[in-house]
């Protein structure tokens, strides 16, 4: 793992973090097709049995996004969208990596935020810090790499 030079920190935009929020988003949905494959493969079933299978799945998700989100953040400071996006989390306390546990307080808090409408993420956009509630939870900040 890599440390942070604190000396050049400048908070990531909002455009970056949605890029990589969008990035992240379709390589899991990517992810979940390549695992459930024969699910969608399967000649009879139209749209609606699709949808209603999709359902009992609903907590192999939210894992597999747990799992995704926690240890990319964790070991490389940002997962693959956030890479591309060239922006990383950071400690808001140490300004270097986010531990283990803190970064699976901030996969938890941003699964809970997708739960309830992202109203976690809308946060970002009015602070200073353009913190979201996963972030606040973590006691995280997103920084350009």
């Amino acid at each position: 793992m890599k440390e942070t030079n604190s000396n050049n920190l400048e908070l990531a935009s909002m455009k970056a973090r949605i890029q990589a929020f969008v990035i992240d988003d379709v390589l899991i949905t990517f992810l979940i097709v390549a695992l459930f494959w024969e699910m969608f493969t399967d000649s009879n079933a139209n749209i609606e049995e699709v949808m209603l299978v999709m359902n009992d799945f609903v907590y192999q998700v939210i894992f597999i996004k747990f799992i995704y989100h926690t240890f990319f953040v964790w070991y490389y400071g940002a997962t693959l969208g956030k890479q591309f996006a060239k922006i990383k989390v950071i400690d808001n306390d140490t300004l270097g990596n986010i531990t283990l546990l803190n970064a699976a307080f901030r996969s938890f808090a941003r699964v809970i935020s997708e739960m309830f409408f992202y109203i976690g993420f809308v946060l970002g956009f009015f602070n200073d810090g353009k913190r979201t509630f996963h972030d606040f939870m973590a006691r995280s900040v997103v920084v350009n790499a």
